[in-house]
């Protein structure tokens, strides 16, 4: 893997046992931004990570906010099943896809968007995307703290105050070798335009008594009881990073060449129809199926040709590294829908893929799999019926992802 010149690990006490800390010997770079619009927020994210991951840019912590509003869903989920899109519309609320996972969020100017790309040397290649989500938290969790905000990682990827939900957390490797830290931070939340925006299934709530889903969410206002500036919000997250990993901070600016590579990627990916509404072609027998898991909601969707699983797509709110999900997903295409058979494919990806797929239960995806196969061999159309297709159909081709229909 990419490293970059220059960093190296340094054990440091902490009263108890000795941790490994990233240190720089050149300072982090700093970039802060407001009122980014959807397509060139995440674009940049992206970006900086991959230009990281190949040595070309330096480390960088950039916290910014969006412009009021946007809704972003989470790589491997559906844009229909996560977000009211008329409401959207009518709103004039923009829609767009992260390059990490997770459920569905709306961001604006009192979301702070927390995003730390760094190079994956061999050590962080190693760790898995738990580990690395709890060491990447304690930046924020430092720099709450120093507001008097005491918060904690719970779940699988949530910031909590007392029970409450105040920052939610991503993972994203680049293929280039680069590691995306993405969170957002509930500076404020307008819950009524949230939950108007946003389709909250029932069955993701931990605590059935819960009377409504503001009671399962904090804020920093609301902790501190005032109108604190998101200002002063970013000055103290910036400082818990200085302090967790014990470096210098540079407040810095984008190159030219990283803001062409940025508004190039924007161009061709994120202000795209294919990248935002991706989804599946309906060729043969079609099937589906859902799951809740500790892990999160596991949507798993199939099409079958005979006896031959044409097409895979495995979505839902987990966490999972996206090139495991395309690995898993690609091992299944044109596969046979064998129950054994499928299973000891699945065993295979998960023993390659171990450290991208370890908060991903092994046997709660082959269930919902195999759930899916079977509402698909039950919907499927009579043989006379059928179509002809051939190993060189792509599912994922020029009908294969498509915008939304009207």
């Amino acid at each position: 893997m990419t490293s970059t010149r220059g960093q190296h690990l340094k054990q440091r006490s902490n009263g108890q046992k000795s941790r490994k800390v990233i240190r720089t010997q050149k300072p982090w770079r700093w970039l802060t931004e407001d009122q980014v619009s959807a397509s060139r927020g995440l674009a940049t994210d992206e970006c900086l990570a991959n230009r990281v991951g190949s040595g070309t840019s330096p480390p960088t912590l950039r916290l910014y906010t969006y412009k009021s509003h946007c809704a972003l869903i989470g790589r491997f989920q559906t844009v229909e099943q996560e977000i009211h899109v008329k409401a959207c519309n009518e709103l004039m609320i923009p829609i767009n896809r992260r390059p990490t996972g997770g459920g569905a969020i709306i961001m604006g100017e009192d979301q702070l968007g927390v995003a730390l790309t760094l190079p994956s040397r061999s050590e962080e290649g190693r760790t898995s995307l738990k580990h690395l989500l709890a060491r990447f938290s304690t930046g924020l969790i430092q720099g709450l703290s120093s507001l008097g905000v005491h918060a904690a990682l719970r779940g699988k990827n949530d910031l909590e105050v007392n029970g409450k939900k105040i920052a939610g957390l991503g993972i994203y490797r680049d293929p280039s070798g680069g590691l995306l830290f993405h969170a957002s931070l509930l500076i404020d939340l307008d819950v009524p335009l949230m939950t108007s925006v946003l389709k909250i299934p029932l069955e993701k709530m931990s605590d059935k008594d819960v009377a409504t889903l503001a009671d399962r969410l904090s804020t920093v206002r609301k902790e501190l009881g005032n109108s604190i500036h998101p200002t002063e919000v970013r000055q103290q997250v910036a400082s818990g990073f200085k302090s967790a990993f014990d470096l210098d901070l540079a407040s810095g600016m984008m190159s030219q060449d990283e803001l062409a590579a940025i508004e190039e990627l924007e161009n061709h990916k994120y202000q795209t129809q294919g990248w935002i509404f991706q989804k599946s072609s309906v060729p043969d027998g079609n099937g589906s199926a859902r799951l809740k898991t500790e892990a999160g909601l596991i949507d798993v969707h199939v099409a079958l040709a005979g006896k031959t699983i044409k097409s895979i797509f495995i979505r839902g709110d987990f966490l999972a590294a996206e090139n495991a999900i395309a690995d898993l997903e690609a091992s299944l295409r044109w596969h046979t829908s064998d129950q054994q058979t499928v299973t000891k494919t699945l065993h295979n990806v998960y023993d390659r893929r171990a450290l991208d797929l370890n908060l991903l239960p092994q046997e709660a995806v082959g269930a919902v799999i195999s759930a899916a196969i079977r509402d698909a061999e039950s919907c499927a159309p009579d043989p006379e019926e059928k179509k002809p297709y051939g190993c060189f159909v792509n599912p994922e081709g020029t009908h294969g992802i498509d915008g939304p229909r009207d």
